[in-house]
């Protein structure tokens, strides 16, 4: 007679497995033997012995190690993981990159520290995400859009006004900035500093006698040592188009000095030879920095045949009729397109002259003399030159002492230009007589899109019928936008597979 055995199951207790073992074993003999007696099999119960078997503790262990949910083959590294480790751990001292699969040098870039050393990532790395996590854990506030997209070009610029905005003459090494032309002289097109550091000095002894605090208010000395020079500098950069600088200190708080805004005219003449030399130059902006007529003259003069110049803004300044008069002369000798002299001290004879200039102009398309005082005499003269020029598109002649008599010469403009697009006469006193003849002008002019004349003393039925007619020529000139498509042929519009059916 065979009996059959079951082993019992590691998750099902010992009292189960021992009645399935007995019941098993019955149901064996019966279907061996055939039928049997009615006499009735007794089976002893399974005996619990007292002491531990040992098997007991086999199946504990076994039982332990099954649901180990932890245990797994899968959590063993793979030999290319324990590379990219490897390599980005000692990036520094043995940077490779360039010999990896494109896969394999994402994953590696995705792991480097932004800290790494600029000498070892600069001329290596440029992979976008990397160095945009350079720039959001080293300033909080990006706008890439104002570093032509480029995450690269943005950190290099900022770092590099960075360092420029901290350096102290006389005290910070000039290598420090140096040092980072190999670096970075292929992603620096812009420079904006917004304050440049005096050297340290140390405040000269009393002689006795008080001194009050206006004496700083008077003529001031310059000092044995200038600003830092960015004649080396720029000469490095080969792809430099923006030049963006404020001769001033920003949060001086106590220690405010009338030396600390001070241009030099040894800042000024090296200024000069900088920008003449950089042949890439397109923009370039020296405002509230106290420059007066004879260093404008200084800086203009240096630019006359600058091929590239396209914007020069002198803002915020001390310039009058003499630096107004190099600047018309600059008109004539470049291709400039934008010329902002606002808020300085031009008046009628400074206006004369660039208003002879811009009648004979071709490339000026920005005139901005905001907050002189032209008064009416420049602002007829100016008047005057529009109606021969032809490239002029935006005029802003808000806040020069200008009235009735400017208006009537431009209501003559606006009915024969056809280049103006945008004009200012914003903080003026044209009156109301003036705002009529403006209103004549506009009715026969299809170009104009903005013409600001707020607090001019106009009415304001005139500045009502005014706006109507910029906004009747704003729709005009957004049906000419789409007037190639709205004037398809029929056959182009239909398409090739629709002219194939």
């Amino acid at each position: 007679m065979e009996e059959t055995q079951i082993t019992p199951s590691l998750s099902v207790p010992s009292w189960s497995s021992a009645s399935t073992q007995d019941q098993s074993s019955t149901a064996g003999q019966a279907s061996s033997t055939g039928p049997q007696p009615s006499k009735s099999c007794v089976v002893p119960p399974p005996v619990k012995s007292k002491g531990p078997s040992p098997g007991a503790g086999v199946r504990r262990m076994r039982r332990i190690i099954a649901e180990d949910a932890e245990w797994s083959v899968a959590t063993v590294p793979l030999l290319t993981e324990l590379c990219i480790q490897h390599i980005v751990k000692n990036f520094q001292n043995n940077p490779i990159l360039k010999q990896l699969l494109p896969e394999h040098q994402k994953k590696v870039l995705n792991q480097l520290s932004p800290g790494l050393p600029l000498a070892v990532t600069a001329n290596l790395i440029e992979d976008e995400n990397y160095w945009r996590r350079c720039c959001t854990q080293r300033w909080p506030v990006c706008h890439v859009d104002e570093h032509g997209g480029s995450w690269k070009r943005m950190f290099f610029e900022l770092h590099l006004e960075n360092l420029l905005k901290h350096f102290i003459p006389s005290t910070t090494d000039p290598e420090v900035i140096l040092s980072l032309l190999p670096l970075c002289r292929n992603y620096v097109h812009t420079i904006r500093v917004d304050q440049f550091l005096p050297p340290v000095q140390l405040p000269p002894p009393l002689r006795g006698g008080d001194q009050s605090d206006s004496s700083s208010e008077g003529e001031m000395e310059e000092p044995a040592t200038g600003h830092y020079q960015l004649g080396d500098l720029v000469a490095g950069l080969s792809h430099l188009e923006e030049l963006d600088l404020v001769y001033g200190v920003k949060d001086c708080g106590m220690n405010f000095e009338w030396n600390l805004f001070l241009f030099t005219y040894r800042d000024c003449h090296s200024l000069a030879a900088t920008v003449k030399a950089c042949h890439t130059l397109k923009i370039f902006r020296l405002t509230r920095s106290k420059v007066d007529d004879d260093k404008a003259r200084i800086l203009v003069f240096s630019l006359l045949d600058h091929a590239a110049l396209e914007e020069l803004d002198l803002s915020h300044n001390l310039i009058g009729d003499r630096g107004a008069r190099a600047a018309a002369k600059l008109l004539g000798h470049s291709r400039l397109r934008v010329l902002n002299l606002a808020n300085n001290q031009v008046r009628a004879p400074g206006a004369q002259s660039l208003a002879h200039a811009l009648a004979h102009n071709s490339n000026l398309v920005s005139l901005n003399l905001r907050l002189n005082c032209i008064e009416d005499e420049g602002g007829q003269v100016l008047a005057h030159a529009l109606q021969t020029n032809k490239c002029l598109t935006t005029l802003h002649l808000g806040g020069n002492e200008l009235s009735e008599p400017t208006a009537t010469l431009l209501s003559q403009v606006l009915s024969i230009n056809t280049t103006l697009t945008s004009i200012n006469l914003s903080c003026n006193h044209i009156g109301l007589d003036g705002g009529k003849q403006l209103l004549e002008g506009m009715s026969d002019n299809k170009t104009l899109l903005e013409f600001d004349l707020r607090l001019s003393g106009i009415a304001q039925e005139s500045e009502y019928l005014i706006s109507q007619a910029l906004c009747a020529n704003r729709e005009a000139a957004r049906q000419r936008a789409l007037s190639p498509s709205h004037f398809m042929s029929p056959a182009t519009a239909k398409g090739p597979e629709n002219l194939a059916g």
